[in-house]
């Protein structure tokens, strides 16, 4: 469909938000592997200003959206397709926030750096249980009535995100109750964003197990950017569990953050595992796709804040576990994310500027 590049942003749809999440989240990998890499500082640097410029321009569009177009905002909130895709909003509030509380310290200074990284958390926390609650119930109504895809994940997935973001802004609430509180609040988050996911993925997984004979044919084409997505829950899990365990040495007693900090290794090393032949898989799935002509969308930016997901995961699993191989996987994985940022936010803009918007799937 062609329209005018202006009218682009007066039709947004939540989905485009996953531009920000991609962008926001090459940020927050670099800046946690900076004390392995200090070359990474510009890369940290570079994307939190790309992150927060894209943030800015989607929220005054969206509000222009809802404001010139309540029907159609309020259909594509209605639209069982659509309605996953507000899991991005919050997503994007909260990746920009973490980055904002590390790299942003550096241009807007302590004091406000951290009061807008709070606040982001806050507003991208109480929005992501919004849409779990949402989509929870939308599934418990209507269960068994549609084909299980992975962005169905979308709107689950946020208190994950929150969970780990958590962890440093418990670093920086007053000691006693309101810090113990937030982290037990965080580690509340994890397992529900866990328990909805591992439901959604096995559905998913059964959808697709059921039309195995049909190999790659089994997943609609234009959804296979999607099959990226279980891998930022992956990514994302590990790093809540040992980011938490770590911030929880400040905050609950010995013993107790003990325990917590052997169930992040645990965990990290299970999912850790599973992750690999998840990513291998998908890569392969992928490449097939692209070589029999997968089309661009907007869905190729489920390309980005995965593979990122997993570098954050990657980095906090080799500093709770000291081994130079698994922060070097974290640093491959960023490495590899740039170029394929690159490649999907330059189609983006193409689509933009020449007026042919990219499909909303």
């Amino acid at each position: 469909m062609n329209i005018a590049p202006q009218s682009a942003f007066a039709h947004i749809t939540p989905n485009w938000f996953a531009a920000a999440m991609g962008t926001g989240i090459v940020s927050v990998a670099a800046a946690s592997l900076e004390p392995e890499v200090a070359a990474l500082k510009i890369v940290a640097e570079v994307f939190w200003f790309l992150a927060v410029a894209i943030l800015v321009a989607l929220v005054g569009a969206f509000a222009a959206h809802w404001t010139s177009h309540r029907d159609q905002a309020l259909a594509y909130m209605r639209s069982p397709a659509m309605f996953p895709f507000y899991g991005a909003v919050a997503m994007a509030l909260l990746t920009v926030g973490s980055a904002t509380g590390t790299t942003g310290q550096i241009f807007l200074g302590h004091g406000v750096a951290i009061a807008f990284s709070l606040t982001l958390w806050v507003l991208g926390t109480a929005l992501g249980l919004g849409t779990y609650v949402v989509m929870m119930v939308r599934l418990a109504r209507d269960a068994g009535m549609a084909t299980a895809m992975p962005f169905w994940l979308m709107p689950v997935v946020p208190p994950m995100v929150s969970a780990t973001t958590g962890a440093a802004v418990t670093s920086h609430l007053p000691e006693g109750a309101l810090r113990t509180s937030v982290l037990v609040f965080c580690y509340v988050l994890f397992a529900m964003a866990l328990t909805a996911a591992i439901v959604i993925i096995v559905a998913v997984a059964r959808q697709f197990a059921d039309n195995r004979a049909r190999g790659i044919d089994a997943i609609p084409f234009n959804a296979i950017p999607s099959l990226w997505i279980p891998l930022g829950v992956i990514g994302q899990s590990i790093g809540a569990s040992n980011l938490l365990a770590a911030a929880s040495q400040n905050v609950l007693d010995a013993h107790t953050a003990a325990a917590l900090h052997t169930f992040g290794l645990a965990y990290g090393t299970v999912v850790g595992a599973l992750g690999v032949v998840a990513f291998i898989t998908v890569t392969t799935i992928t490449v097939q796709a692209l070589r029999r002509g997968l089309s661009f969308s907007l869905g190729w930016w489920s390309f980005t804040f995965p593979i990122g997901a997993c570098a954050v995961g990657a980095s906090a699993f080799g500093v709770a576990t000291g081994s130079p191989l698994v922060l070097a996987v974290a640093v491959t994985l960023l490495v590899a994310l740039i170029p394929i940022w690159a490649t999907v936010a330059s189609r983006t803009v193409g689509s933009i500027r020449s007026g042919v918007l990219p499909a909303a799937a």
